[in-house]
């Protein structure tokens, strides 16, 4: 293992692409400690001593952005607008017709849908950022503190100075995107998902120490152990896949000869990846969001509705909200695998270059057995998916360690997913070079 490791230092190129990759990553966490124009950075300091958790949406921004969110940084809204721009762009191949022409052009289609997928970067970038603005001037930034510190996070209210923090978040935004696309060409490994592993990973060590101060050593030595244990069942789920058989045909184009050789289909037992947890997690926030702007005045008495849903739907150990959040998953897997894997597509495709299954004709029964399998692969890989996220609230009901709790629902996918393929990216490179990996 040293050995490889020394290797890879050892090859100009290797070494080049990683200190470049090292160099940007360095950058990116930088950029999160800078306080955007007007913050008063000493009165976010004590919010965040004050406030240890966040709840709902903003837990998840805040984990992408690795903290720079609640501390109203020049990267406060992270990886996060990039994010929701792919989805969007992703499941608008199903609405607009011209999108899936696009797609299905090559690398001219792909280039045109990226740049669109630049554009509502942006474009959410202004509407994060504003969103985001507002909710700090008003107070709301960390839950109901009442402190005055955390009412006064803005020094300027003015038009003009909004406007300079709109400007300031949202070319962060777009220098981090610039970055990642950076490391994806020049560097080593996909430059977004790197991003997103590095927030992730610089909030591990925090969350230790807090579960270390607050609990102590014992519940210390738990949740290390439960994630361990965690880790290793996400890399065995992650690494399965069901391999469907392909043959194809020989077939003579002038003197040469094409075809006859055998390959299969790799089918993924979590094919939807994180993004499922990311859909459930917005879509339960929203009745949240919804009853805190309903709020009564003071001496009136609530409305019904939002008693109910801030009993029920704001606190993550509560049996029904992990109820919803867990079929909330299971839903959203089986939604976007049909949109990102379409089995009629494969079949016609398979079809066209002479390609079958053993034991099964081309056409039609081909993707009616590709539904079959995929319907049923899909089932324990969203049950999966759900048991992950669970984990978070579940450690909040037992050991009292939501907040600081590390290892479980979207930051442990994301953790393991970008660092396997960043591993089989170094390893396939000093395999070339050395005609050994990093691996044995």
């Amino acid at each position: 293992m040293f050995r490889a490791v020394g290797r890879i230092f050892r090859t100009p190129d290797l070494r080049r692409k990683i200190l470049f990759t090292l160099g940007i990553i360095a950058l990116f966490r930088l950029g999160s400690f800078i306080p955007a124009p007007f913050v008063d950075f000493g009165n976010v300091q004590a919010c965040l001593a004050a406030n240890q958790s966040t709840s709902g949406l903003y837990e998840l921004v805040n984990l992408f952005s690795g903290g720079a969110l609640l501390q109203l940084s020049i990267f406060a809204l992270g990886i996060m607008p990039y994010i929701t721009a792919s989805i969007i762009v992703q499941l608008l191949r199903v609405v607009i017709p011209h999108f899936e022409t696009l797609y299905k052009e090559g690398q001219s289609g792909q280039s045109k849908l990226t740049q669109y997928t630049r554009y509502l970067t942006i474009a959410l970038g202004v509407l994060q950022s504003t969103t985001l603005i507002t909710v700090a001037r008003s107070g709301a930034l960390f839950g109901n503190s009442t402190t005055t510190q955390c009412s006064n996070l803005i020094t300027d209210s003015s038009w003009y100075a909004i406007m300079l923090m709109v400007i300031t978040m949202t070319a962060g935004t777009g220098l981090i995107m610039w970055m990642g696309e950076l490391v994806t060409e020049r560097g080593i490994g996909n430059g977004m998902s790197l991003l997103i592993f590095t927030s992730i990973a610089a909030r591990f060590p925090g969350s230790l120490q807090s579960i270390w101060q607050q609990q102590g050593v014992e519940i210390l030595a738990v949740v290390l152990v439960i994630g361990i244990a965690t880790m290793a069942g996400v890399v065995f789920v992650e690494q399965s896949q069901r391999r469907i058989p392909v043959q194809y045909a020989k077939r003579m184009v002038g003197r040469r000869t094409y075809g006859g050789n055998n390959t299969y289909i790799p089918i993924k037992v979590n094919m939807a990846g994180v993004v499922p947890v990311i859909f459930a997690s917005s879509l339960l926030y929203l009745p949240a969001l919804i009853a805190q702007f309903n709020q009564p005045k003071a001496g009136q008495e609530p409305a019904a509705w939002v008693t109910w849903v801030t009993n029920y739907l704001t606190k993550g150990d509560h049996p029904l909200y992990m109820l919803l959040y867990f079929l909330l998953i299971v839903g959203f897997t089986y939604f976007y695998v049909a949109i990102t894997f379409n089995p009629e597509e494969v079949a016609d495709n398979m079809k066209k270059y002479g390609g079958f299954i053993p034991g099964i004709r081309a056409g039609r029964p081909t993707a009616e057995y590709l539904d079959y399998v995929l319907t049923r692969i899909t089932l324990p890989g969203s049950v999966y998916l759900g048991l992950i996220a669970l984990i978070p609230l579940a450690a909040f009901s037992l050991i009292g360690a939501n907040q600081n709790f590390p290892f479980g629902g979207a930051s442990i996918l994301i953790i393991v997913g970008v660092g396997l393929e960043t591993v089989k990216q170094i390893d396939s490179q000093l395999q070339q070079r050395h005609y050994e990996g990093l691996l044995r």
